[in-house]
């Protein structure tokens, strides 16, 4: 069937990228008909995303305010074998749940859909499988990154469990890594670059979060738990498990993005989020990213979708650009060093000053900032890194995604 409904704008995909940009438009352009059409029962999916301070600027910080979310402005603190350290930096985390409920709370209530699973879209329409049409004048497609042999890779695997503790935790303050525990993957997923995340959300409640970056992406749920099991005994932290997430996101190292766009694209829709590439290919910290798109789009909204989604696509050109020294960062670590040596990178880069981890994870490295960061004694041998310079990762194709239950 044919709806009546039409819309100024309508955003496929209601995750973090597309709820911003629903956001920024009720924000700043509140007169505009949106529609956010979410697949899933809820907006957000099961998520927990967090950010520096110091990474959104002042408009960004303003649309993030409208969010009830957890700051812990007495900084932070990364566990090595080698180096102990606590930095500044306010840090702030955002859970889906609240992230659903601020958009509820700030969109008009038409704007939201959910339940609706999209068969296609085109540059002035989107389709639902129960048969309903969407018409607007221009489509934002945020459905999420799109596996391709274009880009190249390995990836951040991860479960994490919001524990609610027995005793008082005594964790004071967010643990953004902890790599003091064994650097092995779970079976058949090789050796990896793996640590601990641990943020304090009450006296009693605490997330513990273990992640590994390795060459694949085998989720296996029951390795994972019982590594949680695990860290929560040896630290103190057992308790009842309150809820859960897990993730497979992509670390870019290369790859031809002009092909990855070329075959992602559909004439005259807008792509956004980690499918249109705005991501930081090595941490995955994307809210900032996000953020600063979803304001842009704002700003063009009265642009028509041909104009607006060249626009943001030559946007993902620059920011591809820019992220040139991440993903060679990748590289290094993917297949400069061992991977039972892989922490040492890490390890040697959290010894930096703190504004330049900062702009790091902004991604917003100077030039002296890169220069520092790759001066000084390496913590792989130099032959591996200009190896892993000139070499290309494992395409990220849809082959290499497996959940093991």
């Amino acid at each position: 069937m044919m709806s009546g409904r039409v819309c100024d704008m309508a955003i496929v995909g209601g995750g973090l990228s597309g709820g911003l940009i629903a956001l920024a438009l009720a924000r700043h352009r509140p007169e505009m008909r949106v529609r956010l059409i979410e697949s899933g029962p809820m907006l957000g999916g099961n998520h927990r995303w967090s950010w520096f301070d110091t990474d959104l600027s002042p408009d960004g910080q303003a649309l993030m305010a409208r969010f009830r979310k957890m700051t812990w402005d007495d900084g932070y603190a990364i566990h090595f074998p080698d180096l102990k350290r606590e930095l500044d930096a306010n840090y702030l985390s955002l859970t889906s749940e609240d992230f659903a409920a601020a958009l509820k709370r700030e969109l008009a209530p038409e704007t939201t859909l959910t339940g609706k699973e999209v068969t296609s879209l085109s540059a002035d329409a989107v389709h639902l499988a129960d048969g309903e049409t969407i018409t607007a004048r221009s489509v934002i497609d945020c459905r999420g990154f799109a596996p391709t042999s274009h880009l190249n890779g390995g990836w951040q695997v991860f479960m994490g469990r919001h524990v609610h503790t027995h005793e008082p935790h005594g964790v004071t303050k967010p643990i953004i890594m902890d790599a003091c525990v064994d650097q092995v993957a779970p079976a058949g997923n090789g050796s990896a670059y793996r640590f601990v995340y641990v943020l304090p959300l009450g006296a009693h409640d605490v997330f513990v979060e273990d992640t590994y970056y390795a060459d694949r992406h085998d989720l296996d749920r029951s390795a994972l738990s019982g590594r949680i099991d695990q860290y929560c005994r040896q630290h103190g932290l057992e308790g009842d498990p309150v809820s859960f997430e897990t993730g497979v996101l992509p670390v870019i190292t290369g790859g031809n993005f002009r092909a990855y766009q070329k075959a992602t694209r559909i004439p005259g829709v807008t792509l956004a989020g980690g499918r249109g590439g705005f991501v930081h290919p090595l941490t995955s910290y994307t809210l900032p990213i996000a953020v600063n798109v979803a304001l842009a789009i704002a700003q063009d909204a009265d642009l028509p979708g041909e104009q607006l989604s060249a626009k943001i696509e030559a946007k993902a050109r620059k920011h591809w650009s820019a992220m040139s020294f991440y993903r060679a960062l990748g590289r290094m670590l993917f297949i400069g060093a061992a991977p039972e040596d892989r922490f040492r990178i890490f390890e040697r880069f959290y010894g930096l000053p703190e504004p330049l981890i900062e702009r790091f994870y902004a991604g917003q490295s100077t030039l002296a900032d890169k220069v520092r960061t790759l001066s000084g004694k390496p913590p792989i041998p130099i032959w591996r890194g200009v190896h892993a310079l000139l070499s290309n990762s494992p395409p990220l194709t849809p082959s290499h995604l497996k959940d093991t239950q």
